[in-house]
């Protein structure tokens, strides 16, 4: 059996889309962390392999049987500004294997070296963003939010010289695919219609092939993709994840989670929250996300616009009506992702303003997002002022008239608070990758070499809805003078 079973349909259906690219050596890999699970659900037989191995594989520095490396070329919108060449400078896609459930997946080096997209980068990402995207991407998946996934990160022996001098790394990305906004805009822009329809009818293939029997194919692509973001976007929000930079080339039409840059998640209650170093203007803060995901959207609908029909103004008025029904989905889908927080079970007009009180409450005491859910689940049968929930606010009668509705709300429907906060405990973590600590762990492994705590953070946040009482300090929010406000790109 092929140790990797590559099946390359990008490469094989999509020629002239991307450019051949190779990895550049490195002097010294070391596996650091390898996601053996994930390997298993890939079908892959690597029992032929040991560590060293398998680093100089994820590395670059030998080439599987069965791979075909190119650079995926695609544009996009840069915090609103668009820039018609951008594509993968400084990430290789190996190929293609179909999964044990029939499900076609993409193996991605990140920061194997130059490709003819690097413009003039090195190609490569040291090692701090590479055990960003392993912790972020692991727990995103872990938690229940679609997400490219990380089957390895690897030292390369090599230094990269960015603000100062860091150990370089690659990280081995899974994703349903890498198709992005971005990479419709790249053809678009040149208006090659026929690059545009060719992706238009793999991605329907690959992602929406119901899509295909529609009157309208590429007007029912664009609706399911829509579809997909409401859905994503609804769980980032209801989890507290700030994506950090919503390009249009950081928006993969799949409806996964992809490319871990500058996120967080946010630690008390804020809206406005941002962490972002390169956002000065809040564009794509915690409440901003499904604002952009519309916008983002519209840039997609725009380079399909040709292919809906013949007529472009009958094109415009299809799909502008697909785009404008964004807002509602995005609403039910986030109420119904904060139902399940709230321990609720059937829809109600009022739930809307009932989550809002408490959030309300929390951002006016700047609790802790998690940390509330948390206790309001274990605690939901509680009364008075002894309960761990109430204790978390200083104005403790409002909070227990909030509680009073809330109980009242449960009966409504027949459900106790005790079978609530159940319910409640395998939709509120109890960890979640607190920027502290993801801080903590990228600085003692750059400065110091030590990957102990990148290892224990990732281990703890594989069960990341688990009481884990031997781990609870890594429930606990940051001290003020721990909290990490600012956040990097990885480039």
């Amino acid at each position: 059996m092929t140790a990797f079973p590559f099946d390359n349909s990008y490469a094989r259906d999509l020629e002239g889309l991307w450019l051949k690219a190779m990895p550049s050596r490195v002097s010294d890999p070391q596996l650091i962390r390898f996601n053996n699970e994930l390997a298993q659900e890939l079908g892959l037989d690597l029992s032929a392999y040991d560590d060293p191995g398998l680093a100089a594989v994820l590395t670059g520095n030998d080439i599987p049987d069965g791979a075909q490396p190119l650079a995926m070329a695609y544009a996009g919108h840069q915090f609103g500004h668009f820039s018609p060449q951008l594509g993968d400078g400084r990430a290789i896609l190996l190929g293609e294997v179909i999964d044990r459930q029939g499900r076609r997946r993409d193996i991605q080096l990140k920061g194997p070296g130059r490709t003819p997209f690097s413009r003039n980068g090195d190609g490569r990402a040291a090692l701090g963003p590479v055990l960003r995207e392993y912790i972020v991407s692991e727990f995103m998946h872990a938690a229940g939010i679609p997400a490219t996934r990380a089957l390895a990160a690897v030292l390369t022996g090599d230094e990269v010289y960015r603000e100062t001098v860091k150990p370089g790394g690659v990280f081995t990305r899974v994703a349903a695919s890498h198709i992005r906004v971005g990479t419709f805009q790249f053809f678009a822009a040149r208006g090659d219609m026929g690059a545009v329809k060719r992706l238009a009818d793999f991605t329907m293939a690959r992602h929406y092939p119901e899509a295909a029997n529609a009157t309208r194919p590429y007007l029912a692509l664009f609706e399911a993709a829509l579809e997909r973001q409401a859905q994503l976007i609804a769980k980032w929000t209801a989890i507290g994840f700030v994506h950090g930079v919503m390009n249009t080339d950081n928006m993969a039409v799949s409806g996964e989670t992809i490319d871990f840059g500058p996120c967080a998640f946010i630690d008390h209650y804020d809206p406005d929250a941002l962490f972002s170093s390169i956002d000065q203007n809040g564009r794509y803060a915690f409440s901003n996300q499904p604002l952009i995901a519309q916008w983002n959207l519209a840039r997609l609908a725009e380079t399909l616009v040709p292919l809906i029909d013949a007529n472009q103004d009958e094109a415009v008025r299809l799909v502008t009506e697909v785009l404008e029904t964004f807002p509602e989905r995005f609403e039910s889908r986030r109420l119904a992702e904060m139902r399940l927080k709230f321990g609720l079970s059937t829809p109600r007009e009022e739930d809307a303003a009932l989550f809002k009180q408490l959030l309300d409450l929390m951002q006016l005491e700047a609790i802790d997002y998690t940390v509330a859910f948390r206790r309001l689940a274990s605690d939901a049968d509680e009364v008075g002022q002894d309960s761990d929930f109430v204790n978390l606010f200083a104005d403790k009668a409002n909070v227990e008239s909030w509680l009073q509705s809330w109980r009242e709300r449960l009966l409504a429907e027949g459900t106790k608070a005790t079978s609530a906060g159940l319910t409640m405990q395998v939709a509120n973590p109890a960890y979640i990758p607190r920027n502290h600590r993801i801080e903590g762990a990228i600085r003692a492994a750059e400065d110091d070499g030590d990957l102990g705590p990148f290892q224990k953070l990732a281990d703890v946040l594989a069960r990341p809805y688990d009481d884990q009482p031997e781990n609870a300090a890594y429930q606990t929010p940051p001290r003020p003078e721990e909290r990490v406000t600012k956040t990097f790109c990885g480039t």
